[in-house]
C-alpha cells in the first residue's frame, strides 16, 4: 500500500524541459546577462576606438595611454609621431593613442 502512495506522487523535475532544461536555463540566462553587460559594451568601445584611430590626422591634439599629451606630426599605418615639446618628437604605435583632446579643450576654453 505504501509503494502505491509513492507511485501516485508527482516526480520532481518533470517540467517541460526535464531536469537538463532546469539546469541549462540559469546558465543560458547568465550568458545573456554577461553579453549585454560586458561583451557588447566592450566591443562597441573597441569599434569607436578603431574609428578614432582611422580618423587621426596631422595637427590633432591627442593623449596616449601612458598619459603623454602631444600634437600629431605624422601618421602612418601603424605608427604616429607626436610632438610633445618644441622639437621633441616621439614615435608611438597607433594603438597607444587613448583619445583626441580637442573636445576637452573646447570645454576648458569656454569656461575661461
Amino acid at each position: 500500500m505504501e509503494s502505491l502512495a509513492y507511485a501516485a506522487q508527482a516526480q520532481p523535475g518533470g517540467g517541460a524541459f526535464g531536469p537538463l532544461g532546469s539546469m541549462l536555463f540559469p546558465l543560458i540566462l547568465m550568458f545573456v546577462v554577461f553579453y549585454f553587460l560586458l561583451i557588447r559594451p566592450q566591443s562597441k568601445k573597441q569599434r569607436e576606438h578603431q574609428e578614432m584611430l582611422r580618423n587621426l590626422k596631422k595637427g590633432d591634439k591627442v593623449i596616449t595611454n601612458s598619459g603623454l599629451y602631444g600634437v600629431i606630426v605624422k601618421v602612418t599605418d601603424k605608427d604616429v609621431i607626436l610632438e610633445v615639446a618644441d622639437k621633441v618628437n616621439l614615435r608611438f604605435t597607433a594603438g597607444a593613442i587613448a583619445g583626441v583632446r580637442e573636445k576637452e579643450e573646447a570645454g576648458t576654453k569656454g569656461s575661461e
